[in-house]
C-alpha cells in the first residue's frame, strides 16, 4: 500500500504528490510550520490525508516546542494550531482533526508538558489508522454498488495519496477488484492540478487496475456513447443538506451523469461531514495562484498576463448525488435525515 504520510518521532514524512508520477521522492517536515506549507503548497492534499497532515503537524509543533510548564506551552500551542488552520480553507478534515488535537490537549495538560506531548502523537497515530481502517470499510460497502464489468468514471484523486492509505473512491474501486470484479477506470485528467491524470493512474496502475485518462471535457461523450455506467468521486467537505464540495469540475461531472442516467456516487469518511452547515453555499472555496492555471509545469500555456481565475473546489447540489458512501453506512435522499442518523449511531 501506498505510504502517504509517516510519523517518525521527530519528523513528518510525505510523499512529494506535485512530483509524480516522474519522481517517488519523500520531504521531511522538520518543523510545523513545514508541515502547514506542504499542506499549502500541496505536497499532500486530499482531505483525509490533510487531516492527519494538520494532526502530525500539531504533535511536531508541541513535541518541539520550548517549555516547561503547560503555562508556557498554552500561548506556544495556540499558535501552532492557527498557523495549520490556516494553510487551506475548504477540507474540513483540517479543521475537524484541529479541534480533535485541541480537546486532547485539554484533556492530558493536567499531567504537564511530557503528558501532552505523549497524548498527541498517540492521537495523530491513532488518527492515521483509524483513517485506514474508515477507507477499507467505505471500500467494503461502496463496492456493493459497483456491479461487475462495470465502468467508473472518477474525478480528481480520492486514493490512497490522499488518505493516510488505501482510498475512499479508488477504496470503493479496489474493493470491488478484490471482491473479483472486472472493473475499467476513466479518471478525468482534473485541470489545472493533473490529479487525475498524474495521481490516480499512477495509483491504479500500481495495482493493474485498467484506467484509461480522458480530458475533463471527454466525460460527457464517454457517458453519451454508454461508455461509462457510473461516476465515483471523493468529497472535502459535505454539508448538512448532502451537498459535497470536492475539486473543481465535480459539478459538471454531476450534472452531465444526471443527464445521462447514471448513478453519482461520493465516498467520504465521516470526519469530511460538516452538520454545522446547512448547505453548500455555506463552505469556502480556495482560490489558487492563476500560475497554476498559465502555466504547465512551470512553461506558459497563456501569454504572461493573461486574467486567471483559479478556484480549486466547486459544490454539487445534493440532487446530482445518488448516495454518499461512509465507513458508517451509505446515506441517500433525504440527506438531512439519513446522514444525521450516521452521526447519531456513534453517540
Amino acid at each position: 500500500m501506498i505510504r502517504t504520510i509517516e510519523w517518525t518521532g521527530s519528523a513528518v514524512v510525505m510523499l512529494d504528490q506535485r512530483l509524480l508520477p516522474a519522481q517517488e521522492i519523500h520531504q521531511t517536515c522538520n518543523d510545523f510550520r513545514e508541515v502547514a506549507e506542504a499542506i499549502r503548497a500541496m505536497v499532500i492534499r486530499g482531505a483525509p490525508a490533510i487531516g492527519i497532515a494538520a494532526a502530525m503537524g500539531i504533535a511536531l509543533g508541541v513535541k518541539k516546542a520550548v517549555a516547561s510548564t503547560v503555562q508556557e506551552l498554552d500561548p506556544q500551542f495556540e499558535k501552532i494550531c492557527n498557523v495549520i488552520a490556516g494553510a487551506r480553507p475548504t477540507a474540513v478534515n483540517l479543521f475537524w482533526a484541529v479541534e480533535r488535537m485541541k480537546e486532547v490537549y485539554r484533556r492530558s495538560c493536567a499531567g504537564g508538558v511530557e503528558a501532552v506531548r505523549a497524548a498527541l502523537v498517540r492521537e495523530a497515530e491513532a488518527m492515521h489508522d483509524e483513517d485506514i481502517r474508515a477507507n477499507r470499510e467505505i471500500g467494503r460497502l461502496g463496492q456493493a454498488l459497483i456491479a461487475d464489468g462495470a465502468r467508473v468514471l472518477t474525478h480528481c484523486n480520492a486514493g490512497a495519496l490522499a488518505t493516510a492509505g488505501y482510498g475512499t473512491a479508488l477504496g470503493v474501486i479496489r474493493a470491488a477488484v478484490e471482491a473479483g470484479k472486472h472493473i475499467q477506470v476513466y479518471a478525468d485528467e482534473t485541470r489545472p492540478f493533473l490529479q487525475g491524470a498524474r495521481l490516480t493512474a499512477w495509483e491504479l496502475q500500481k495495482d493493474n487496475i485498467p484506467v484509461t485518462v480522458i480530458t475533463d471535457g471527454m466525460a460527457g461523450h464517454f457517458m453519451q456513447l454508454r461508455r461509462i455506467d457510473c461516476v465515483i468521486v471523493g468529497a472535502d467537505r459535505i454539508a448538512a443538506n448532502g451537498d459535497v464540495a470536492n475539486k473543481i469540475g465535480t459539478y459538471s461531472v454531476a450534472v452531465l451523469a444526471k443527464e445521462n442516467g447514471l448513478p453519482f456516487l461520493v465516498a467520504a469518511p465521516t470526519s469530511t461531514l460538516d452538520l454545522t452547515i446547512p448547505d453548500g453555499s455555506y463552505i469556502a472555496i480556495e482560490e489558487r495562484d492563476p500560475e497554476e492555471v498559465r502555466k504547465l509545469q512551470g512553461v506558459l500555456i497563456t501569454s504572461e498576463h493573461t486574467a486567471v481565475a483559479n478556484p480549486a473546489f466547486d459544490v454539487t447540489p445534493n440532487r446530482y448525488i445518488t448516495a454518499i458512501v461512509t465507513e458508517r453506512g451509505v446515506a441517500r435522499p433525504p440527506y438531512l435525515q439519513s446522514l444525521q442518523a450516521l452521526v447519531a449511531e456513534d453517540k
